[in-house]
């Protein structure tokens, strides 16, 4: 193949449609359990997480709500991933062998956030959250009450139980319901099991299943390695447990020109693609986490 800029343009525009392809059709799961939150500039101050304001009767003048209870921050991050093809490869004509690798970035790329969302999941028993503490903890503050949402139990029909209550028996600071039903137990594949055996079979030990459909099994590969920890999780709420916050949507670019120094000096065009993120954590009442080290 003849290599001019016009070879090179269709290449690229051949490349683009590609990874647009692959990167509509790739599925994800981080948005189950994370809220798309835009982002304006270099990071966001989510200063309203310190209070879940609810309705009261109006009685007297209004009541304003304090929105400024934290100082909680997420700084936005950026990501790339960039290819060479060399120039003998075009005009060899082995393009074919790029196709798949473009594939791969476009799958690759639609599944980023995945990453970012579940490794934040995982990491959630060191990890802090808006009020200074591990978004699994046992030292959460409402008003004078110290809370926790984090156990240590395994996963069974009674540690689920348990923590299904006590997310649904959560309260504010003024003792009023927050009305949390939780809907997703978010597991590491070596649990996939015995989530699918609590929430779908329809019997347990000759009973009724009790607990059967009261959440959605999530399998998630990313929390491979702590296989006995599990999440219990409310994501119906306008906020979900998790923030995805987007800066820059992922963009398809390339560098092909003959005078750019790469392909002078190198003679490869690059490929590739870049974003702007990060993802941080929203209200721990929405989720409950045990590291399942004890029967």
């Amino acid at each position: 193949m003849l290599v001019n800029q016009q070879a090179v343009q269709g290449i690229t525009t051949g490349f683009k449609t590609i990874f647009n392809k692959v990167f509509t059709e790739t599925p994800t799961l981080w948005d189950k359990v994370a809220t798309k939150v835009p982002s304006e500039t270099g990071e966001e101050n989510y200063k309203w997480l310190g209070k879940l304001p609810r309705m009261r009767e109006w009685i007297g003048d209004r009541e304003i709500q304090n929105l400024a209870a934290s100082d909680y921050t997420i700084k936005n991050k950026d990501f790339e991933l960039t290819i060479g093809v060399d120039r003998n490869d075009i005009e060899d004509d082995k393009l074919g062998i790029y196709n798949p690798v473009i594939q791969d970035i476009a799958q690759s790329t639609k599944a980023f956030p995945d990453t970012l969302v579940f490794k934040l999941l995982k990491d959630g028993f060191t990890l802090t959250c808006y009020d200074g503490k591990p978004f699994f903890s046992d030292a959460h503050k409402v008003g004078k009450k110290t809370v926790s949402n984090k156990g240590t139990k395994k996963l069974t029909h009674e540690s689920y139980g348990a923590a299904r209550s006590f997310m649904m028996s959560l309260k504010d600071e003024n003792g009023d319901s927050l009305n949390i039903i939780p809907n997703v137990l978010a597991v590491p594949p070596a649990l996939e099991t015995k989530a699918r055996e609590i929430l779908l079979a329809d019997m347990k030990d000759g009973s009724t299943n009790i607990y059967k459909g009261t959440a959605e099994p999530l399998v998630i590969p990313e929390l491979a390695g702590e296989d006995e920890a599990w999440y219990l999780l409310c994501t119906v709420k306008a906020l979900k447990p998790i923030i995805y916050q987007e800066r820059k949507k992922p963009k398809f670019d390339s560098l092909t020109n003959d005078n750019n120094e790469n392909v002078f000096m190198r003679k490869q065009f690059l490929y590739g693609v870049h974003s702007r993120a990060n993802a941080g954590y929203g209200f721990w009442q929405m989720a409950y986490g045990s590291t399942g080290e004890e029967v």
